[in-house]
């Protein structure tokens, strides 16, 4: 049985623990609100351009060769990009998607793909390396908890659309926690290339309402690698704030379970101080009766 001294010892522990995670919740949800603002106002934008270029796509199928970042290249490598976080106490986000990885990687090589990763985020880097370790090209830093910058979402862009145009990879999918809610995020997966686009029955018809300056085969060479970056910008505004909402409830759950064990302990502590007292009594009380 523990000693008292060992038990306010370990109470100081976990007082000191709740202080810590009851500060890091505080710290996270004040980071949610702006980092879900940020996703929530980027999402019409990526979706009006994902829609914008599917209409050019149809306008210009069937004129020649389509450029690779519409329709991808000719052979079967899959890049995978996947964007977790730098940090971890933050529950199952990263782990979460690092268990999608593994079943999309697995579907993919099933397929007859060759599967190559771009993990984005320090603990998506370790555990891609520990697990894949000969598929990975290269490692990149993520946002470290700061608010996202389109430079980021420019550098891996660029990135990206270099290892199209070189051949080296053929199509690209982004892995991601979608932000619902601070106690929901979703695994997302989204291909990027080739460009999803919508089956219309009356594609033709549609746009012919338009006229497009310059061409359509200009406007595509100028607008496909805008289009990954503002993809790749709304991925990760989502992943900032899945990870401040995902380390919010983790803090706030391990803030409660320590109050939870301070309760527990302080029982403990009181009854063996009363038992202690109990025994001290008895010993006094039969000293004194055998003398």
């Amino acid at each position: 049985m523990p000693s008292l001294k060992e038990l306010r010892a370990r109470i100081a522990g976990v007082k000191s623990q709740r202080k810590i995670t009851s500060a890091m919740k505080m710290v996270a949800a004040s980071k949610l609100r702006r980092f879900q603002k940020h996703a929530e106002a980027s999402r019409p934008y990526a979706a009006a351009m994902r829609r914008m270029l599917s209409e050019l796509a149809t306008a210009t199928s069937g004129q020649g060769e389509l450029p690779v970042l519409l329709e991808g290249g000719k052979g079967s490598t899959h890049l995978v990009v996947l964007l977790t976080s730098d940090f971890g106490l933050a529950g199952g986000f990263n782990a979460n998607l690092v268990r999608s990885v593994r079943q999309i990687v697995s579907r993919l090589e099933s397929q007859g793909e060759t599967v190559r990763i771009l993990p984005v985020g320090r603990k998506g880097g370790e555990a891609m390396a520990r697990i894949f370790p000969g598929k990975l090209i290269e490692r990149y830093e993520g946002t470290a908890g700061r608010e996202v910058q389109f430079q980021k979402a420019v550098d891996l862009g660029q990135r990206v659309t270099e290892l199209l145009t070189d051949g080296q990879v053929d199509r690209v999918t982004v892995v991601f926690n979608r932000f619902v809610n601070a106690m929901t995020q979703i695994p997302t997966e989204e291909a990027l290339v080739p460009l999803p686009v919508a089956e219309n029955d009356n594609a033709s018809e549609y746009t012919a309402q338009y006229e497009f300056e310059p061409n359509e085969a200009e406007l595509l060479a100028q607008l496909l690698p805008r289009n990954i970056q503002v993809q790749f910008f709304a991925a990760l505004l989502e992943s900032a704030a899945g990870e401040q909402g995902a380390r919010m409830t983790a803090m706030d759950n391990a803030t409660r379970n320590a109050g939870k064990a301070i309760d527990s302990l302080s029982q403990r502590y009181n009854r063996t101080r009363q038992s202690n007292i109990t025994k001290e009594l008895i010993e006094i009380i039969s000293g004194a009766e055998a003398v």
